[in-house]
């Protein structure tokens, strides 16, 4: 049974990882500028509060967990009202291991372990446009445990250092979405994962991806009337079957041109094409230019 959930994550390929301790005391606050990278932390000890554009507040506790796919500008602060410090992610210095706000000496009221990576997949906005916007989680220590592997690892200069991260920021991803519950997701893919019908045709879109699907056939594969099912999947997962189907496939397009080892036809057979013109005009409405340009630029 293929896993969708999986392979967006490998189809992503998170890498490069940034990560520091972040600690408050005192009267404390600072506002982030939009980052546009995939952020995280994990509260080790203490409260505060975090503010996320275009998200409810919320008041992080110690084994919290936050990831932000695409992070948006957001305050964090302690529980006093102040003005918070306009903070400018790009101009961090990346030689400093702890970032202290508020009372410079003395125990922190809070200390949280965070950092960002980056996607390497070109298709990276519209896979992360799936995801939620921001994920809280409460109460599971393999996450705050993973956070803490990947500080560790990002702060080695050995051998393997790369793979190691980019196996475990996978790891971390992975676990932090499933963890998430995704009936209570926006529409995009968790919440498609959570209804057991829907999830039946996502499962077999991204497990053959050569097949000429349908609706039809999506919806015989759901269980479900096509029209319930057409209703149904462009509610819950944000996009009609169709328009998944070819983002899905485009997003696979876009990688196997990228490894440059497959003629034009062997691609667009991989993703469901009759012939290579076919799959050009597609991919060219789709992305912009034509795949052998895509390709010799990638």
């Amino acid at each position: 049974m293929s896993d969708p959930l999986s392979q967006v994550i490998q189809l992503l390929r998170p890498r490069a990882v940034q990560a520091k301790t972040i600690s408050g005391a005192g009267r404390w606050g600072v506002r982030y500028a939009t980052f546009g990278a995939p952020g995280f932390c994990a509260v080790t000890e203490g409260r505060c509060r975090l503010a996320v554009e275009g998200a409810p507040p919320l008041v992080l506790e110690a084994g919290d967990f936050v990831l932000l796919p695409a992070t948006p500008a957001f305050e964090m602060s302690g529980f006093d009202l102040v003005h918070p410090r306009l903070v400018d992610p790009h101009q961090l210095p990346a030689t400093i291991d702890e970032i202290r706000h508020g009372r410079p000496d003395g125990p922190p009221d809070v200390r949280l372990y965070g950092g960002y990576f980056e996607f390497g997949s070109p298709d990276a906005g519209l896979l992360v446009a799936l995801l939620p916007a921001q994920i809280h989680i409460r109460g599971l220590p393999r996450l705050t445990e993973l956070v803490r592997m990947v500080g560790e690892e990002a702060t080695r200069q050995e051998a393997g250092r790369e793979l190691i991260l980019a196996r475990l920021v996978e790891i971390l991803l992975i676990e932090a979405l499933r963890a998430e519950p995704g009936r209570d997701a926006p529409p995009g893919l968790l919440r498609g994962l959570a209804d057991a019908r829907i999830a039946q045709a996502l499962r077999a879109m991204h497990g053959d991806a050569e097949r000429g699907w349908t609706v039809t056939d999506l919806a015989r594969a759901a269980g479900m009337s096509r029209s319930a099912f057409f209703d149904r999947f462009a509610r819950t997962v944000g996009l009609r079957p169709m328009e998944y189907l070819l983002s899905w496939r485009m997003a696979l397009a876009k990688d196997l041109l990228r490894a440059g080892h497959l003629p034009l036809d062997e691609v667009a057979r991989r993703i469901g094409y009759g012939s290579a013109s076919t799959f050009s005009t597609a991919f060219s409405r789709h992305v912009g230019q034509p795949p052998g340009r895509f390709m010799r630029a990638a």
